[in-house]
Formats: structure tokens, C-alpha cells, sequence
């Protein structure tokens, strides 16, 4: 870019969709009163002690799994010092020395083919409680709901040279949490946070540029832009000779620019130590094939399957596996019916867009597979036409009525019978002389004009395939 080779690393949070916080029995809901969900173990009183959450423990196992992780046979939990005001005990339980996981990779899709991202570390650690501020007065309020929910922190290495590389390997990590149960991915209500660390160097150079870390982005698009306006201000910078200065921004999605919050800190200023009201944690080869038993089908692998058993194409593939419930939904229709490529044309678009409209989730959907694969089949059977089949959907949606039902409560089907439109053409054509002897004389694009006269004297009923059959026989006579 402009002579430079841009260097990208990402940390992500993911909070654990687990039902109590990570060291206490506090529950981990949203949407709970203010300071309602809490302790004195998550709010650091004295004499209170830490347990930890096997559950946790599970999901970070799980995750580093699936992404072909080491996963620590013995790992500690340790203090991390700093002050503010969400934090009730003044430091953050986490991990830092030995984390849970270490290593593995995500391979995701790029313009110039898959590139496999590494990851340094996937550690556990709890969550601080939320600060908001009063914009009509100079207040700010703590809520301390969400101290101690546990997140996993996964650290990839610094190994994305774009944006483009950023959204997908955080789009695949993202599809990766929500396969595997442990977290569910929204990134607008925080289940799901990012933090980018991004620099710039000379073209070619091995010598890394000054990084900078960027906050507050809760949205791909957001990650995105964030990044690109940050990048661009390197460059800037260096080319009016001056010097990046190593600090953590704030992303301003309003102005589109990033604004510095703080100077980057180093691991030093947040005086590590092993937490002293926890034991090392032992996790032995039977615990890792318990949870290895566990593991589901992930993206990329049922992505691969769909276009090797249904013959689907990429773009198909990756819109049907976008959740793990709409990739069973998908199947589930197709175990009905064989017609893979129908049933994907119908998801991707009648589906999405009622899903759209409706906000809901597949698992929320009215026309359960049974109902879709139905009235495909009618399309099949020559029962329904097409445009039809959209107006009897958008009323299964609605309602939750299946095709069979809505077609005979309106008495309506499509006609097939090859008397009854050949009646119907020859009506047609005899009362429109001049435009039969324009097609005959070569003007065949008026094909059109006919079948479009029968689709109106039959209220749209008519089998359009066969009508065109039909009137191009009786003009060609």
C-alpha cells in the first residue's frame, strides 16, 4: 500500500454462554437490574474466595481444539493490576504465564487464495463491569452486572497484511464460537469484542513499524474502517517524516476517525503476579478426548461437504453455513426432497429475506422444512407456478399454514391441462391478427406478448411453461 506493508494482529473477547460467572454462581443473563447480579466473590470483598467454573474450562478447551491448539496440561490464573472504576477488585483475574491453549491457526478465504492465520494464545479470564455515562449531566454510573462473566481471549498472531484478511479471519472465528455452542457472536451487545493492533514498514522491510491498538468496534464494518482510516494516518505521518506514537485509539464510527484514548501500556505496567486464591489447574488426556467427543462439524468443513455432496456452489455453500442452524435446516430440506439446488435458491432468497423482515432466526421460522420441501414440490408437480409458490410463502411465513392448505382454502392451482390452453391461446391469437403475422413473418420475440395474454385470461394460473409450448405450436401451424 503506497510502498507499505501493513501489519495486523487481533485480540478477540468472547464471552461464555455459560449460566453463572466464572468464579462465583452469580448469573451471567443480560437485561438484569443494575448491580443486581452480584457478590462478594465477583466484587472482590475480603474473605471472599474464587472457584472456578468448570464449565469454562470446557468451552476454552473445546475452542482450542477446533482450531488446533496445545492445550496446557497444568495452567495458572494470574492478577492483572490496574484501577478503574468498573473493576471492582482492582485487578482482573485472568491468565498470562501459562494460558490455557497456545498456538494453533484459522485458515480463511483471501483474494489471492486461503491463508492460514496463526494464533498465539487462547486464555481465560473474567470480565470488568460497565461504566455509563450520563449525557445529560456530568455523571457516570457502574454497573457491576458483568463483572466476572468469563471470556476466552484469543490472541491471533500478527499476520494479517489487509483489512480484507482482518474481517474474514474474525468472521471465521466468530462462525467458529457459534458452531461450537460456547459464545453467541453479537458483536453489537458486546457478547463478541475486537481489539486490533496495527502498524506500517517500508515495502519489503523486516523491521516492524510502531503499533498502534484500536478499540470501541462492534461491528465488521467497523473493524474495517478503523482499521483503513488508522493505516492511512501511519502513513501520513511517516511520509511528513514523523513518528507514530505506540498509544491505544478509540474508534469514533460518527466521524469515521480514530482519537487517542491513552498511551499503550506494556505487560510490565500491569505488575503480573499468580493469583494466590487459586491452585494450578490440572487438565489430564481424559478431560481433552471428553471434550474432543464434543466437538460438532465446523464451518469450514461442513462448507466443503455441501459443495462435494450437493454439487452447491461456493457462494451457496457459504450463505447456508453462515449459522449452524440454518446449515440444518438446509439439510433437512434436502433430506426431504433432492432437489439441492431449488431448495438452495429458495433459503437464500424467500427465506433470508422473511428471516430479514420478520428479525428472527431460523430456529424461530414458521415453515419448518417439511412445509418449504412441500411447496417446492408442487412447483415440481406443476401444481403451482412459480410466482405463485412467492405469494403462498409469504403467507406460510405469516401464518405458519402450510402450502397445501393455503392452496385449497383459496381454490386456486395451476392449470396444466392442455385442452383448456390451447382453448385459451387460440382465443388469444385469433383476436390479435397482426401481431400473430409479425411473429410469422419473423418477429419471434412476440412469443412473449401471447404467453403474457394467457398468463392474464387466466388470472396468472397458467402453467407457464406449457403455455409457451402451446402458443408457439399454434402460431408455427
Amino acid at each position: 500500500m503506497n510502498g507499505y506493508d501493513v501489519v495486523i494482529g487481533l485480540e478477540v473477547h468472547a464471552q461464555l454462554l455459560t449460566e453463572s460467572k466464572v468464579f462465583c454462581g452469580c448469573s451471567t443473563r443480560s437485561g438484569l437490574a443494575p448491580n443486581t447480579s452480584t457478590c462478594p466473590v465477583c466484587m472482590g470483598m475480603p474473605g471472599a474466595l474464587p472457584v472456578l467454573n468448570r464449565k469454562m474450562v470446557d468451552y476454552g478447551i473445546r475452542l482450542g481444539l477446533a482450531v488446533g491448539s496445545r492445550i496446557a496440561r497444568t495452567c495458572i490464573f494470574a492478577r492483572k493490576n490496574y484501577f478503574y472504576p468498573d473493576l471492582p477488585k482492582g485487578y482482573q483475574i485472568t491468565q498470562y504465564e501459562s494460558p490455557l491453549c497456545e498456538g494453533g491457526s484459522i485458515d480463511v478465504e483471501t483474494k489471492e487464495g486461503v491463508k492460514k492465520i496463526g494464533i498465539i494464545r487462547i486464555h481465560m479470564e473474567e470480565d470488568a463491569g460497565k461504566t455509563i455515562h450520563d449525557e445529560t449531566a456530568p455523571y457516570s454510573y457502574v454497573d457491576y452486572n458483568r463483572a466476572g462473566v468469563p471470556l476466552l481471549e484469543i490472541v491471533s498472531e500478527p499476520g494479517m497484511t489487509d483489512t480484507d484478511q482482518a474481517v474474514a479471519y474474525l468472521r471465521e472465528l466468530r462462525q467458529i464460537l457459534m458452531y461450537l455452542g460456547i459464545c453467541d457472536g453479537s458483536m453489537e451487545e458486546g457478547s463478541l469484542r475486537c481489539d486490533a493492533n496495527v502498524s506500517v514498514k517500508k515495502e519489503g522491510s523486516s523491521r516492524y513499524g510502531t503499533r498502534t491498538e484500536l478499540k470501541n468496534m462492534n461491528s465488521f464494518r467497523n473493524v474495517q474502517k478503523a482499521l483503513e482510516f488508522e493505516i492511512e494516518r501511519h502513513i501520513q505521518i511517516l511520509e511528513s517524516g514523523g513518528r507514530v506514537e505506540q498509544e491505544t485509539m478509540l474508534w469514533n464510527p460518527s466521524k469515521g476517525v480514530t482519537v487517542s484514548m491513552r498511551s499503550k501500556e506494556e505487560s510490565h505496567d500491569y505488575r503480573y503476579f499468580p493469583e494466590p486464591d487459586l491452585v494450578p489447574l490440572r487438565i489430564d488426556d481424559a478431560w481433552i478426548e471428553d471434550v474432543r467427543s464434543t466437538l460438532p462439524e465446523l464451518p469450514a468443513e461442513r462448507r466443503a461437504r455441501f459443495r462435494k455432496r450437493y454439487g452447491l456452489p461456493a457462494y451457496d455453500t457459504g450463505v447456508l453455513t453462515q449459522s449452524r442452524e440454518l446449515a440444518d435446516y438446509y439439510e433437512a430440506c434436502v433430506g426431504m426432497l433432492d432437489a439441492p439446488k431449488e431448495i438452495s435458491n429458495w433459503i437464500m432468497t424467500e427465506v433470508m429475506r422473511a428471516l430479514n423482515e420478520q428479525g428472527i432466526s431460523i430456529t424461530d421460522f414458521k415453515v419448518m422444512p417439511e412445509m418449504l420441501t412441500g411447496l417446492i414440490a408442487m412447483i415440481g408437480r406443476g401444481r403451482i407456478s412459480g410466482s405463485m409458490a412467492k405469494e403462498i410463502f409469504a403467507e406460510m411465513a405469516s401464518t405458519g399454514r402450510s402450502a397445501e392448505e393455503i392452496v385449497s382454502s383459496r381454490g386456486v392451482g395451476q392449470i396444466s391441462d392442455e385442452e383448456t390452453l390451447k382453448t385459451v391461446a387460440s382465443r388469444i391469437i385469433d383476436a390479435n391478427p397482426d401481431e400473430a403475422r409479425k411473429y410469422r413473418s419473423g418477429k419471434t420475440g412476440l412469443l412473449g406478448f401471447f404467453v403474457g395474454q394467457v398468463m392474464k385470461a387466466t388470472q396468472g394460473e397458467a402453467n407457464p411453461k406449457l403455455a409457451s409450448r402451446i402458443v408457439k405450436e399454434l402460431l408455427e401451424e
